[in-house]
């Protein structure tokens, strides 16, 4: 078996490797193991097309021996399981590997051995793909290169294997990194952790918001009293949770001026001067959630050392991301936006208090067990007229909303941005931010926002 509670790089040469997953971070982290040298097997108890296509790319272009539709039981003749973010810690496969005291890592921690560059690492319930991506936007100076990495849907392995095959001095690996990721590390230690929010999420697999909360810190577990966490002073969890850390804290706020930034009429100034960061007239993206994030990144860049005038370049030219509030496109006055990437509660109040003209809300795909009557005073206190709901959480939500407001169940995504289309008037604004998770019929969120925008064009040219 290989040891893993040490931070140097581990030799996994002629070692046996099982990789348990075969989406985009399983494949890459085969593909890794393979470079460096390992007996890799990759197994994939799915076999959708994504799986099987992934499959018979490792097999003929990496002669990398794999299974799909089913786990063998040869995935136990291993020294160490690299696991996909989809499997819980509480899966009968995982209970059966750790009787067999097979080390078990996520792919981000069995990446992060084999990385000289610096790692900041970003989680939270929401904000943290927003963050990351600000981020990216002021790291990319002649002396530094950003890189994103992780739950953004780039893998870790990936880069990392880049970085092996043409070493440069420069990156700066920015990791967005989720509960799922966190539940097998050991050893990953980023430089600063930055944490944007924490609200309930993921129940159905953390079980209890104490679990949740707990995975989340992990991303600290390796911290020293050097390291640096970058926080919002203005949650009441991360308040209560870094009260009495040993280590080196700083806040941001819209609240306070405790942080490095400061808001007063309108303008960001940097800590104890008269030095302006930004007007926030400057900025792209309205809403509070918007201005946390610019927060919680411009201060790790000011911590990074960088100066006022490229973080404002940066925050001034930063447009947002996909699936995010992501405006489509204007039919017969009425607008669309996809903000696929809503797969909680808070996302959604989030969505509905940026609007003040009449919202069709669209719900729905697979619960991860919210309680979207959570959802009802800020319906009622909001301009929502209509919400539509589909998929697998459909009838569950309906349910919960009651009578606050009209609602329609569908059976998918489909149905229900026709009918949204079909009940909509103009002024009126289509948005979809659903408040679960997609699997029930997507792969993913963005896959899931792609299919909107597709049935959205689709709807103008009729």
């Amino acid at each position: 078996m290989i040891n893993i509670n040490k931070s140097t790089k581990i030799n996994i040469r002629d070692k046996k490797i099982t990789v348990i997953g075969l989406g985009v971070s399983g494949k890459a982290a085969s593909i890794l193991a393979n470079h460096l040298g390992a007996i890799v097997f990759a197994s994939d108890l799915n076999s959708n097309d994504e799986v099987n296509l992934n499959a018979m790319e490792l097999i003929h272009d990496h002669h990398i021996s794999t299974e799909t539709g089913l786990h063998s039981q040869k995935i136990y003749n291993s020294d160490l399981w690299v696991l996909s973010p989809g499997i819980s810690i509480d899966s009968k496969i995982v209970k059966i590997a750790y009787k067999k005291n097979i080390p078990i890592v996520s792919e981000i921690e069995f990446a992060s051995w084999y990385t000289k560059s610096p790692i900041i690492g970003i989680t939270g319930s929401n904000g943290k793909t927003t963050t990351t991506h600000i981020l990216h936007k002021i790291f990319q100076t002649s002396e530094i290169k950003g890189v994103m990495a992780g739950n953004v849907g780039i893998p870790f392995s990936e880069c990392v294997l880049n970085e092996i095959l043409k070493p440069t001095k420069k990156l700066l690996y920015l990791l967005e990194v989720s509960s799922f990721q966190l539940e097998f590390i050991s050893t990953l230690r980023p430089i600063i952790a930055i944490f944007t929010n924490i609200s309930e999420d993921h129940l159905d697999r953390h079980i209890s918001m104490q679990r949740y909360i707990n995975m989340k810190m992990r991303l600290i577990k390796n911290f020293k009293k050097t390291s640096t966490v970058i926080y919002n002073e203005d949650d009441i969890i991360l308040k209560s949770s870094f009260k009495n850390i040993p280590f080196r804290k700083i806040p941001f706020s819209i609240k306070t001026s405790n942080g490095s930034f400061s808001i007063k009429d309108g303008l960001v100034y940097h800590k104890g001067t008269k030095d302006i960061l930004i007007d926030l007239q400057d900025l792209n993206l309205s809403g509070e959630h918007n201005l946390y994030n610019y927060l919680a990144a411009a201060t790790c860049a000011k911590l990074y050392g960088l100066k006022n005038k490229r973080i404002n370049t940066a925050l001034k030219t930063f447009d947002g991301v996909p699936h995010r509030l992501e405006y489509i496109l204007t039919i017969d006055g009425v607008d669309y936006i996809n903000d696929s990437k809503a797969t909680n509660i808070i996302s959604v109040i989030v969505a509905i208090k940026t609007y003040t003209r009449p919202l069709i809300l669209i719900l729905g795909g697979y619960n991860k067990g919210a309680d979207f009557r959570l959802l009802l005073s800020h319906i009622k206190s909001n301009s929502v007229k209509t919400i539509i709901t589909y998929g697998e959480a459909g009838e569950q939500i309906k349910t919960a909303i009651g009578d606050a407001v009209r609602s329609i169940k569908k059976v998918d995504l489909n149905s229900a941005v026709k009918t949204a289309h079909l009940i909509a008037q103009p002024g009126d604004i289509v948005l979809l931010s659903p408040g679960c998770a997609s699997f029930d019929q997507f792969s993913n969120f963005e896959a899931r926002g792609d299919f909107f925008k597709s049935i959205v064009r689709g709807l103008s040219s009729l």
